[in-house]
Protein backbone atom coordinates (compact mmCIF):
# COMPACT_ATOMS: atom_id res chain seq x y z
CA UNK A 1 0.00 0.00 0.00
CA UNK A 2 1.49 3.37 -0.97
CA UNK A 3 2.31 5.93 1.66
CA UNK A 4 0.03 8.90 1.95
CA UNK A 5 1.54 12.08 0.64
CA UNK A 6 1.49 15.06 2.90
CA UNK A 7 -0.53 17.97 1.66
CA UNK A 8 0.94 21.43 1.85
CA UNK A 9 -0.55 23.70 4.43
CA UNK A 10 -2.33 26.72 3.12
CA UNK A 11 -0.05 29.63 3.88
CA UNK A 12 -1.36 33.07 4.52
CA UNK A 13 0.38 35.88 2.71
CA UNK A 14 2.52 37.80 5.13
CA UNK A 15 1.47 41.34 5.84
CA UNK A 16 3.98 44.10 5.64
CA UNK A 17 6.04 44.38 8.77
CA UNK A 18 5.59 47.58 10.70
CA UNK A 19 8.79 49.62 10.56
CA UNK A 20 10.40 50.25 13.93
CA UNK A 21 10.87 53.88 14.85
CA UNK A 22 14.60 54.52 15.42
CA UNK A 23 13.70 57.30 17.86
CA UNK A 24 11.69 54.98 20.11
CA UNK A 25 13.22 54.31 23.55
CA UNK A 26 15.21 51.11 24.03
CA UNK A 27 13.65 48.43 26.24
CA UNK A 28 14.99 47.92 29.75
CA UNK A 29 17.57 45.18 30.26
CA UNK A 30 16.91 42.18 32.48
CA UNK A 31 18.95 41.38 35.58
CA UNK A 32 20.61 38.53 33.67
CA UNK A 33 21.68 40.89 30.88
CA UNK A 34 23.37 43.23 33.37
CA UNK A 35 25.14 40.20 34.85
CA UNK A 36 26.17 38.95 31.39
CA UNK A 37 27.57 42.34 30.36
CA UNK A 38 29.69 42.46 33.50
CA UNK A 39 30.92 38.85 33.34
CA UNK A 40 31.36 38.28 29.58
CA UNK A 41 34.95 39.60 29.49
CA UNK A 42 35.91 37.47 32.51
CA UNK A 43 34.57 34.34 30.82
CA UNK A 44 36.51 35.11 27.63
CA UNK A 45 39.74 35.70 29.60
CA UNK A 46 39.35 32.46 31.56
CA UNK A 47 38.53 30.46 28.40
CA UNK A 48 40.58 31.74 25.45
CA UNK A 49 39.25 30.65 22.07
CA UNK A 50 35.79 29.90 23.45
CA UNK A 51 32.94 30.15 20.94
CA UNK A 52 30.09 32.63 21.20
CA UNK A 53 27.59 29.92 22.09
CA UNK A 54 29.85 28.47 24.75
CA UNK A 55 30.20 31.91 26.37
CA UNK A 56 26.41 32.01 26.69
CA UNK A 57 26.32 28.56 28.27
CA UNK A 58 28.98 29.47 30.83
CA UNK A 59 27.21 32.73 31.67
CA UNK A 60 23.92 30.86 32.10
CA UNK A 61 25.54 28.34 34.43
CA UNK A 62 27.11 31.12 36.50
CA UNK A 63 23.78 32.97 36.69
CA UNK A 64 22.01 29.83 37.93
CA UNK A 65 24.71 29.33 40.56
CA UNK A 66 24.15 32.78 42.11
CA UNK A 67 22.09 33.00 45.27
CA UNK A 68 19.46 35.69 45.90
CA UNK A 69 21.90 37.93 47.77
CA UNK A 70 24.36 37.84 44.85
CA UNK A 71 21.60 38.59 42.32
CA UNK A 72 20.26 41.62 44.22
CA UNK A 73 22.53 44.28 42.61
CA UNK A 74 21.62 43.08 39.12
CA UNK A 75 17.90 43.00 39.93
CA UNK A 76 18.16 46.54 41.31
CA UNK A 77 19.80 47.73 38.09
CA UNK A 78 17.08 45.98 36.08
CA UNK A 79 14.32 47.71 38.08
CA UNK A 80 15.98 51.10 37.58
CA UNK A 81 16.35 50.44 33.85
CA UNK A 82 12.72 49.35 33.61
CA UNK A 83 11.65 52.59 35.29
CA UNK A 84 13.87 54.56 32.87
CA UNK A 85 12.24 52.79 29.92
CA UNK A 86 8.71 53.44 31.22
CA UNK A 87 9.48 57.14 31.76
CA UNK A 88 11.03 57.50 28.29
CA UNK A 89 8.16 55.57 26.72
CA UNK A 90 5.57 57.78 28.42
CA UNK A 91 7.24 60.97 27.20
CA UNK A 92 7.77 59.43 23.74
CA UNK A 93 4.07 58.50 23.48
CA UNK A 94 3.03 61.95 24.71
CA UNK A 95 5.20 63.59 22.03
CA UNK A 96 3.77 61.27 19.36
CA UNK A 97 0.20 62.16 20.35
CA UNK A 98 0.99 65.88 20.19
CA UNK A 99 2.35 65.53 16.64
CA UNK A 100 -0.56 63.43 15.39
CA UNK A 101 -3.24 65.37 17.30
Amino acid sequence: MPKETKTKRATKPRGEKKKKDPNAPKRGLSAYMFFAQEQRDNVREENPGISFGQVGKVLGERWKALNDKQRTPYETKAQEDKKRYEDEKASYNADAEEESG
